[in-house]
């Protein structure tokens, strides 16, 4: 079995009324699957589940929030939090999110893709020193380099020592949502992400899901751009993340980063080996191209041929 890829709506949403010509367009680009991203609106959902009652398209996974709230017009995944400690927002993160697994179920996706919040800082975000400095030392080697090493300790010891409210406030909603999604038969990938103070901190990451209880519905969920940002500040090895998320790894997010650090870029564009990428990719996986709206219908063709022929390389004796 070959795992399944899919287009993830991220890359063209924005420049559709009607969910049903989305959809159709990203089939007649060669994908028979799709990820209903976060920035689906309200008034592209009639489209969205009539083409997937005719079987123009099959949906891979949809990102919370999906569809977004009425009123919210743009991709806005961290718009509520599950780490929130003020408890208006909290409870627009559930009502929202459980929408999100609601729709999952309709769509016949079967796994909804969320990120877990993160440490709020009134000021001095100590991730915005450590974002400041790569920028203006591109190439560096985070390692070999004393000042900026100092930086992360002093970050990484304010994180510590701030996050406590809101890591177990994420822990308990997402207990929460686990009730709520097992019976429906939806899986929840918890996405990696790239900016320091989103949780969980990456030393908590893999042993929050895997000290989930057996057969718990929720997964790892790997973005390989967000990896290479983490990469490119120090703050982990790619490598070595994809060999302890493996046993419980649901699927991909799949772009490039360039030189400049951009993420979302065309694979085969920047700087990830995804050759080493491919050697984690497992049967029944969902792997989603997750491009910037940027880019343009070549190199969403260009990065498709180039997964397959990965899909292919690596499953070719299965």
């Amino acid at each position: 079995m070959k795992p399944i890829l899919a287009l993830s709506t991220c890359w063209c949403s924005p420049r559709y009324t009607d969910g049903y010509a989305m959809l159709r367009d990203i089939a007649e680009l060669g994908f028979e699957y799709a990820e209903l991203s976060h920035g689906i609106r309200i008034t592209l959902v009639p489209g969205i589940l009539q083409a997937v009652s005719e079987g123009v398209i099959k949906i891979s996974s949809v990102h919370n929030f999906c569809p977004l709230p009425a009123g919210v017009i743009q991709a806005a995944p961290n718009l509520f939090q599950p780490s929130a400690v003020d408890g208006r927002e909290l409870s627009q993160w559930v009502r929202h999110t459980k929408r999100s697994v609601d729709f999952a179920e309709q769509v016949g996706a079967g796994l909804l893709v969320l990120h877990l919040g993160s440490v709020q800082f009134l000021w001095m975000n100590p991730g915005a020193k450590i974002r400041g400095y790569v920028d203006g030392h591109r190439g560096f080697d985070p390692a070999a380099d004393p000042k900026y090493q100092a930086i992360l300790t002093k970050a990484r010891g304010r994180l510590k020592e701030r996050m406590a409210p809101y890591w177990e406030q994420t822990q308990k909603s997402i207990r929460g949502l686990i009730e709520y999604a097992a019976p429906k038969g939806v899986r929840l990938g918890v996405e990696n992400r790239e900016k320091f103070e989103e949780l969980p901190r990456d030393e908590d990451y893999v042993d929050y899901v895997a000290a989930l209880p057996p057969g718990s519905p929720a997964g790892f969920w790997h973005d390989t751009g967000h990896a290479q940002i983490k990469q490119d500040e120090g703050l982990l090895e790619h490598r070595a993340l994809l060999e302890k998320v493996a046993p419980r790894l649901f699927g991909f997010h799949l772009h490039d980063v360039n030189a400049e650090g951009d993420d979302h870029q065309p694979i085969g564009s920047g700087r990830i080996d995804f050759d080493m990428v491919s050697s984690f990719w497992r049967g029944g996986q969902r792997l989603v191209l997750e491009l910037s709206p940027r880019c343009s219908p070549e190199d969403v063709t260009i990065s498709r041929d180039r997964l397959v022929a990965l899909i292919d390389r690596r499953f070719s004796a299965a």
